[in-house]
């Protein structure tokens, strides 16, 4: 087996905004393998600023991986366990090298007849901005909606409340998103006004690493939680048990490349759900490789909650997708 790899940077058709900052391009990587005449792809979908592989030997490691492509598994996992983002692309080069044509995880996803359940998903902006974004998914059909909050509370407030009054909690599943933009103290209050709009969850309402103060605030809170950016750089199974025993948050999100590829997802899988904890999973601004990848691995773990998947269709200069969105139904066209 020989295999190359090459940049890639994506660009935002309209710049996308979040509580730490906004993005207008997103750089990844993309992972060739070679065998018997076949090509396998994946994609080493790095995320500036938040992997935790994101350091200045990123290449030098995707070179030493393209150079040693034929050593044993385990091996190479050992060896790329600081770099979950080129696991997650290994992972997907090597299935999709034995499965062919632009298959990863066979089913009847891929199959064409199953669709997987997505939410909407909003950005932060002006008022006018996240407004309009809400009517269009709402005009699609989305029953279910996550908003990035965290920069102007009173203003996010104030559209989840229009909402809210507009759609009941059966109509409509609200999800907000924090990305750790709340202090502990003025989680509390957010939880609270949360709770008396009957919102889903909040994702990662504080920074991450302040494992004392998020247990306390699950323990006490009347909005579930769920650990996102938590999750980012925890390695060792015994450190993940450790963090679930210690937080018992109500949900943790998954994102494949940032966690460790599928086998960290079913790592962190097994252990939410031997504690009662549940769980979905989220895609990461990958491209449409990545995404395609994500969407079929995520069929398999037989979630029936409307997952965090993206469309692909943020990016100008996208890769061809293998995705359709059918009002909130995600289907693999297998194009």
């Amino acid at each position: 087996m020989t295999a190359k790899y090459f940049k890639y940077l994506l660009e935002f058709k309209r710049p996308g905004g979040t509580s730490r900052g906004v993005l207008h391009v997103k750089e990844t990587f993309i992972l060739e393998v070679f065998q018997d005449g076949k090509k396998g792809v994946g994609e080493c979908a790095v995320f500036r600023g938040l992997s935790f592989d994101d350091r200045p030997d990123y290449e030098e490691k995707l070179k030493w991986l393209c150079e040693n492509i034929n050593q044993d598994f385990d091996y190479l996992k050992e060896e790329l366990k600081g770099f979950p983002s080129i696991w997650f692309g290994y992972e997907q080069a090597v299935l999709n090298l034995n499965h062919g044509g632009n298959l990863y995880f066979p089913s009847e996803f891929t199959q064409g007849k199953i669709p997987i359940p997505i939410n909407g998903l909003i950005w932060m902006g002006e008022i006018s901005f996240m407004e309009e974004q809400i009517q269009d998914k709402l005009d699609q059909g989305f029953h279910c909606i996550k908003l990035k909050i965290g920069v102007d509370w009173d203003s996010e407030h104030q559209i989840l409340q229009k909402l809210r009054k507009k759609f009941s909690k059966d109509q409509l599943e609200l999800r907000v998103d924090a990305n750790g933009g709340f202090s502990t103290d003025e989680a509390k209050i957010v939880l609270q006004q949360l709770s008396d709009l009957n919102i889903h969850s909040i994702e990662q309402p504080i920074k991450a690493d302040n494992w004392e103060d998020m247990a306390e605030l699950c323990a006490e809170t009347s909005t579930p939680i769920a650990l996102d950016e938590e999750l980012i750089g925890i390695i060792d199974l015994n450190i993940k048990k450790k963090l679930l025993d210690k937080i018992k948050p109500q949900y943790i999100i998954l994102k494949p490349a940032l966690v460790g590829g599928f086998s960290g997802c079913d790592e962190w899988i097994s252990l939410a759900e031997a504690q009662n904890i549940d769980w979905w999973i989220t895609s990461a601004l990958e491209s449409n490789i990545g995404l395609n990848a994500i969407a079929q691995y995520t069929f398999t773990k037989n979630n029936s909650m409307p997952q965090g998947l993206g469309t692909g269709g943020l990016f100008i200069n996208n890769f061809e997708s293998h995705l359709k969105l059918v009002g909130d139904q995600l289907y693999f066209s297998g194009k």
